[in-house]
């Protein structure tokens, strides 16, 4: 039996991509295009430069490159409003070619035409290397886990790891606990999980949390600040 990933469409068109190994997609079924809009440019991104317009340039950490749809979403957004991004993502199991080049995120919205050539080169990038993919969008690409990367300063962190079922190791208190340590004074963590366990960490390591509707098919996902 074939245990490796396999494209699946969710409820909003967007493929996603699923593992039969540990039984778990890459996105939300009820949409993989909306959740990452809704979860980390909205509520994250979007959020922490309201609060902070003129402060650049934005510094986002992501767990989880996975698709490579959050950070191609970021890139769009970095160019649209013309406001660099230095992006530092993580992946230990990158997508094979012949799963990633099939992905329909790009044929989504023409008015996204332009930075469909984007995606498919984030892909291809060599990891390991900060390299400029355009005047707005810088991305450094590193095969390793939560526990082996060096961290830099974030502004804001997408947490996208698995869910805390399939990657407990993600989500326990000294994995957080390394990643808010990361977070310049005012960043924005956000992730799609709202698991109670998730949310007591995250206030046991001083960050403020706002209570934010979640991307469709979840009453509310989790949104923390660092205050100081």
């Amino acid at each position: 039996m074939d245990k490796g990933p396999k494209i699946i469409i969710t409820e909003d068109g967007s493929h996603s991509v699923y593992l039969p190994e540990i039984n778990e997609s890459y996105h939300s079924t009820h949409g993989a295009y909306r959740e990452s809009i809704h979860v980390f440019l909205l509520y994250g991104l979007e959020a922490w430069y309201a609060r902070n317009r003129g402060k650049f340039p934005i510094r986002v950490f992501e767990v989880g490159f996975g698709t490579g749809l959050n950070a191609w979403l970021t890139l769009i957004w970095a160019e649209q409003n013309q406001v660099p991004v230095l992006y530092h993502t993580i992946e230990p199991y990158p997508l094979p070619k012949e799963i990633y080049s099939q992905l329909n995120f790009t044929q989504l919205d023409e008015t996204l035409t332009p930075y469909t050539p984007y995606f498919q080169r984030l892909h291809q990038l060599d990891w390991d290397q900060g390299v400029p993919v355009t005047d707005y969008f810088n991305i450094k690409k590193e095969k390793t886990t939560l526990e082996q990367v060096s961290l830099y300063h974030a502004d804001v962190v997408y947490f996208d790891a698995f869910s805390p079922k399939k990657q407990p190791d993600l989500w326990n208190k000294n994995m957080l606990e390394k990643t808010v340590d990361a977070m310049n004074p005012g960043a924005a963590f956000v992730t799609y999980c709202a698991a109670g366990h998730l949310k007591k960490n995250l206030q046991e390591l001083s960050l403020t949390l706002d209570q934010v509707p979640g991307p469709p098919g979840k009453k509310e996902m989790t949104r923390g600040w660092k205050t100081s």
